[in-house]
């Protein structure tokens, strides 16, 4: 089979990490006799710097004429004082909304050989856990109204937290389809003490809930969450919540893993082109110096041919070629001990590609 894939490596270490994830897949391409063809687009940052705008219609019409896509980061102190809607990270709003993704699946899970690197202490740290966070993408108060006006104390700024019964009742279905793959436990986090825009959610929720019987689906609330992911992530399995909530959450459940180097994403849309990256940042003090580690986006690679190209045994190999290297003791700068060698980003890249 043939994919064409498109590109957007993006800033800071975007470029080196991708393309470890492109030796990744020429090498599994190679041994399962499929051809991946790789398109570079403009994004972020140095789109700005090359074209002067971060999202180029051509990136536009490539990623959306491509089988799947594949980013690496933007952002960065060069473009921080740029207007809001100038910035890079702008760019990643717009083409989510133009490839039309709505769906954030961001796995959580404490891989054996790294254990000692989670910052949890060992008797939580021992039960083992595997999260998948599945946050709504393209609405809530990221894409709400916003503004500034004259207020009762002066200048003030506000920003608006939306959500329709539609967009509400799409992500639910992903979370309960992803749950009965799974253990069949949803937990659905929210504020509904407090706000308009979660009540309807957690009404939402259970209306859908109704339609997987064999799931369990419970609430939470977004602050009880934040402890409990610390205090017992053993205890979840699929979480679905907001956008603003997921994104935060995310990046916590991606701390107690060891090191938010390892943690992939996916995000979808109705269609099977995804659009998949790293869920850390573009790191700029560490670009071009070959320390980045690469596992996440060679993680969100393997995430693509499960969810996109249906290629289950090539995602598979992929996981497992990252099990046995972390397994052997092979660490990054981010995940090794005090002592212990750090592997550069080829180094690491590699070790995975001699065990596929």
């Amino acid at each position: 089979m043939n994919y064409n894939i498109a590109l957007l490596k993006g800033d800071g270490i975007g470029p080196e990490i991708v393309e470890s994830a492109v030796k990744v897949l020429y090498k599994v391409g190679a041994k399962y006799g499929h051809t991946f063809n790789f398109t570079d687009y403009l994004i972020g940052g140095i789109a700005i710097d090359t074209v002067g705008d971060g999202l180029p219609k051509e990136t536009v019409d490539g990623c959306l004429a491509s089988d799947s896509v594949m980013l690496g980061a933007v952002g960065g102190p060069k473009w921080d004082t740029l207007p809001g809607d100038k910035r890079p990270e702008k760019a990643l709003l717009g083409i989510r909304s133009a490839m039309g993704l709505y769906t954030n699946l961001r796995p959580a899970k404490l891989y054996p050989a790294l254990k000692d690197a989670s910052p949890l202490r060992t008797d939580i740290v021992e039960k083992g856990f595997d999260i998948m966070m599945v946050r709504e993408l393209t609405g809530g108060i990221y894409f709400g109204e916003r503004g500034r006006r004259q207020g009762k104390n002066g200048e003030e700024a506000y920003d608006t937290e939306a959500y329709s019964v539609m967009e509400i009742e799409r992500i639910a279905k992903v979370a309960f389809e992803t749950a009965m793959k799974r253990d069949k436990r949803v937990i659905s986090v929210d504020k509904a003490n407090v706000l308009e825009s979660s009540r309807l959610w957690r009404e939402t929720v259970h209306k859908v809930a109704k339609d997987y019987p064999e799931v369990e689906c419970t609430d939470m609330l977004v602050d009880n969450t934040a402890m409990q992911i610390v205090r017992n992530p053993a205890q979840f399995d699929v979480v679905v919540t907001s956008n603003i909530f997921g994104d935060i959450l995310s990046d916590e459940a991606s701390q107690i893993t060891g090191s938010i180097g390892m943690l992939a994403s996916a995000s979808l849309g109705d269609t099977t082109r995804g659009l998949y990256e790293p869920i850390h940042g573009s790191a700029p003090d560490i670009a071009g110096q070959n320390k980045a580690n690469p596992i996440a986006t060679i993680l969100s690679a393997a995430m693509m041919l499960r969810y996109s190209f249906s290629l289950m045994e090539e995602a598979d190999c992929i996981e497992e070629a990252v099990n046995k290297v972390l397994d052997k003791g092979y660490r990054t700068a981010d995940l090794a001990k005090s002592g212990e060698t750090a592997l550069s980003c080829t180094e690491i890249t590699e070790k995975i590609l001699s065990e596929i």
